[in-house]
């Protein structure tokens, strides 16, 4: 994730919840099933923002803490800061050599976000070859699966494309017709989570750009105000008006926070106008803070140890730079790149 910020709901449920649950996952003998790496982006920050970097540092904190907060154990996956271990800049510095400018220029996300992010110049080459480094960010661990919701699929595939030319380019160092690992570069299946519909106060997308977030380090008290805010069904413009859940933010909300019981009273409360859109607000309120509570508590004991939390990233950067120099030095024997101290005798 990006250090754009502390992170929000839509963080949460859109990637985090998921990544716990991935982590924890065990095969039929009991043993993980995943090996998973998980890094704060700082470099991707930069692709966006590059002109203010003053704040980069603090989110990067914020995000681990986050990270550590939705239940991300260190025990069981490698947390880590992106620009911590160069590796992931040397791939991506060998994979520009041969990506053709056309597969960047076509990522559906590169002129969407020049269009939502027209306020900022974003005619650099960091923009243009951020999905590259994105692929980079990928396969320096040689995965098997990209844990990704499908908005993002789009640039796994790019990954593969990559991957697949690299390949075809570069076979493993001295490898012959009887390859016992016919590739460097393993091409990664997308693994689909799922990303619930999650709108904002203003009932839209939830989105740090559009100022409608509820961050995962809101007060019950920030919470609820955030919530009596939020729009619901434009119908309901009288308290006496029936509403459908099933076109209200608020709605959206129930169907991801909400017991079926508490679903149940709401779509027969709303449709009836047997309820007004605060006491509905307030129900869905009691959801998310019970769900922030745990959240905010694992968060209290890291913010009140950042030390610990240093170790953690010391830890977890020593551990992916391990793996990904492994890949790096398959990388550079199968581009026959002279190796340090080599002679070349």
């Amino acid at each position: 994730m990006r250090p754009t910020g502390k992170l929000h709901l839509g963080n949460y449920m859109g990637a985090l919840y998921n990544w716990v649950r991935l982590q924890n996952e065990l095969d039929a003998d009991g043993q993980p099933k995943y090996e998973c790496y998980f890094f704060v982006a700082d470099w991707h920050a930069l692709t966006t923002d590059y002109s203010d970097t003053s704040k980069i540092k603090q989110n990067t904190l914020e995000v681990t803490l986050d990270f550590l907060a939705a239940g991300l154990d260190p025990e069981k996956s490698v947390l880590f800061v992106q620009s911590h271990v160069p590796q992931h800049a040397e791939l991506h510095l060998l994979l520009s050599m041969i990506t053709p400018l056309s597969w960047l220029e076509r990522v559906p996300s590169y002129k969407d976000q020049q269009e939502q992010l027209n306020q900022k110049d974003l005619a650099t080459y960091g923009f243009l070859g951020y999905p590259l480094l994105q692929s980079a960010d990928i396969l320096i661990y040689q995965p098997d699966f990209v844990p990704v919701g499908a908005d993002q699929v789009a640039h796994v595939e790019l990954t593969r494309e990559v991957a697949r030319r690299f390949n075809q380019f570069y076979p493993p160092y001295g490898a012959k017709n009887d390859l016992k690992v016919p590739f460097v570069l393993p091409e990664p299946k997308v693994l689909l989570t799922p990303s619930p519909k999650l709108p904002g106060t203003d009932g839209r997308k939830m989105s740090k750009s559009y100022a409608n977030t509820i961050e995962l380090t809101d007060s019950e008290d920030v919470i609820r105000k955030k919530m009596k805010t939020m729009v619901t069904d434009p119908a309901r413009i009288r308290r006496t008006d029936p509403g459908d859940p099933d076109i209200c933010p608020v709605g959206d909300l129930h169907k991801v926070f909400s017991s079926p019981e508490t679903m149940a009273k709401v779509y027969e409360g709303c449709r009836s106008a047997g309820i007004g859109c605060i006491e509905c607000k307030g129900w869905v309120a009691d959801a998310i803070v019970t769900l922030m509570a745990p959240l905010q508590e694992r968060r209290k004991k890291y913010e009140a140890d950042p030390n610990l939390v240093k170790i953690i990233l010391r830890d977890g950067e020593r551990r992916a730079a391990d793996r990904a120099e492994q890949t790096m030095q398959e990388v550079r024997q199968a581009m026959q790149l002279m190796a340090a101290g080599e002679t070349g005798e």
